[in-house]
């Protein structure tokens, strides 16, 4: 992850062609349950940011790869930075939906 790039080191695609190697993957929304309901990556768990504190509960494991994405970039950054505060070991922040050409379901 680089942290100060506007620019992602990979696609969203490409995450997720990665994450699908690796068991136990998780892919985690971190946009509003509104934004979710409008299309997001098949499987994965949605947490709003401002719920972040919940993630205990939602990924007890805290070795677990976790993908984290948001729509520009923004939450998905905070959140995989907070995540790391908090003890959890394997994050990779996606970034952002927008402009990204990935299958979504609703």
């Amino acid at each position: 992850m680089k942290l100060f790039s506007k620019e992602p080191e990979k696609s969203i695609q490409e995450y997720i062609s990665e994450a699908e190697k690796r068991e136990g993957s998780i892919f985690l929304d971190v946009r509003t349950p509104e934004e979710y309901s409008e299309g997001h990556i098949e499987g994965s768990i949605n947490l709003p940011l401002h719920e972040l504190k919940k993630i205990g509960s939602v990924i007890p494991d805290q070795e677990a790869p976790v993908y984290v994405y948001c729509l520009s970039g923004a939450r998905s950054r905070r959140s995989a930075a907070l995540m790391g505060h908090m003890g959890y070991l394997d994050v990779t922040d996606m970034g952002g939906l927008l402009g990204q050409k990935v299958k979504l379901v609703r």
